[in-house]
């Protein structure tokens, strides 16, 4: 499926707001930079600024959170293309006077990027309807898609009585980044591994997303998600989603997220045995959080995906907080060789695949087994190193807006992804057995080992 025209214009809902701030307006800066931004960004809030205001506050927001402003002639094409409307979003009035900076622009095709809480996107998307701004246009909502199965059901009806599915650009900054993106092209730009990726050869996958900090002052923002909300159910979900999905038969949006979607909807739901939870000790203490919280800071949960491929293989998923590092690690256990014939095999000596998918660095890397030297058949296990590379300096957040300015859709989720991850993980949202404390700097409860397959440990990443 080809990809859509490109937007004319950008409406940015919450242009005052943190996300805005911290990300948004340096991803604009640098698609100016690379020529990917040419079009006006309209900017929409409830706050009573000025464009100077605003403008000041991109500035600030790139040379704060962002890489600097080094380049004054971008920021100031950047500058030159912003405009501003600050208004109620629950007031008509409001949407006329967007409508009519729209038409001032000649903008017929616009994005609406929707960096708003989604309690307020019913408000927003019907006002643009009937302010008749939908019409040809596009929206990008920002994670999370809903709080569990029912609430991303009825955010996707929300979104869908006014923008249909091909014009609804759901934003999940991990699938822009480029570690995931090379892991998606590794898989199917190379031969040779295909013959062994199946439950032949490949005995069990860990997947590690481990953070070496806590929750940073977002108590609160913590308290209503957890773990399994915030990065299990969304990123880790879409990376096992790449690693297990058969091959698309082309490089277009539809065929890619087509067996993704294939991938989720074969994963079994998640039962209360298959789902450890930690909480770091300290965590209680933190501003936001409630004295006797059980909102899990560590989840562990294990997979099993219903496919002729993948049929009798768990893939383990870990993530967590206060962890000692930060990496997001795959790990691809393959099963011993049918007999040993040096007599030599360890308890560690599998073979594996390994991918480091950040968070500063890509690499590929091969566990194999190797004779030490001398008259013996003694050997010893080593690494071999395919790749390993600094990331490049597109951020996420830059790759993705323009992308959806653009109209590729290639990295965004579509509906029934959501929906299917959303069901992997709700039966056990509500029904799991409490939280187990864990120590800052370790690897979490000691429970999560019994997830993995008899006689294997968890692989811990180095920083």
């Amino acid at each position: 499926m080809a990809k859509s025209e490109a937007a004319d214009a950008l409406v940015l809902f919450g242009a005052t707001g943190d996300l805005a701030h911290k990300k948004i307006f340096d991803a604009l800066y640098g698609n100016v930079r690379r020529g990917r931004l040419n079009v006006p960004v309209i900017g929409v809030a409830g706050d009573d600024w000025t464009v100077d205001q605003l403008r000041q506050r991109a500035r600030d927001g790139i040379d704060s959170f962002g890489g600097g402003v080094h380049d004054e002639a971008a920021f100031a094409t950047l500058a030159a293309g912003l405009s501003y409307i600050g208004g109620d979003y629950r007031d008509p009035t409001t949407f006329e006077r967007l409508a009519a900076a729209l038409s001032d622009a000649g903008a017929h095709r616009p994005a609406f990027y929707l960096a708003i809480p989604p309690s307020l996107f019913e408000f927003v998307v019907q006002a643009l309807q009937a302010a008749r701004c939908a019409e040809g246009a596009r929206v990008i909502v920002e994670k999370p898609f809903g709080i569990d199965l029912t609430s991303a059901q009825e955010l996707n009806r929300v979104l869908h009585k006014v923008f249909p599915e091909s014009s609804i650009f759901r934003i999940d900054h991990y699938l822009g980044k480029e570690p995931i993106q090379n892991l998606l092209y590794f898989r199917f730009a190379n031969s040779f591994l295909e013959p062994i990726w199946n439950r032949n050869y490949v005995d069990h996958v860990q997947v590690t997303m481990a953070e070496d900090f806590g929750v940073q002052g977002r108590g609160k923002f913590y308290e209503e998600v957890g773990t399994l909300r915030d990065v299990v159910q969304n990123h880790l979900l879409q990376t096992v989603s790449l690693l297990a999905m058969e091959a698309p038969n082309n490089a277009g949006a539809e065929a890619l997220r087509d067996e993704k979607a294939k991938v989720l909807k074969s994963m079994e739901p998640l039962a209360p045995a298959d789902f450890v939870r930690g909480q770091f000790e300290g965590y209680r203490a933190e501003e936001g959080v409630a004295a006797d919280s059980d909102v899990e800071t560590f989840a562990a949960v294990k997979l099993h995906i219903d496919s002729w491929r993948w049929a009798g293989v768990p893939f383990i998923i870990r993530a967590g907080k206060n962890l000692p590092v930060s990496a997001t690690e795959v790990r691809a256990e393959l099963k011993r060789p049918p007999r040993d014939v040096f007599g030599s095999q360890a308890d560690d000596s599998r073979n594996y695949l390994r991918f480091r998918l950040g968070p500063d660095v890509v690499s590929l890397a091969l566990g194999v087994q190797v004779k030490h030297p001398g008259e013996a058949f003694a050997g010893e296990s080593q690494e071999l190193y395919a790749l390993e590379r600094t990331t490049e300096d597109m951020t996420a957040y830059e790759r993705l807006i323009g992308d959806a300015i653009a109209g590729e859709a290639l990295l965004f989720a579509r509906e029934d992804e959501v929906e299917a991850a959303w069901e992997v993980v709700d039966p056990v949202l509500r029904d799991h057995r409490p939280a187990t404390a864990y120590e800052p700097g370790t690897w979490g409860p000691a429970d999560a080992d019994r997830l993995l397959p008899p006689g294997c440990s968890w692989y811990e990443p180095t920083s």
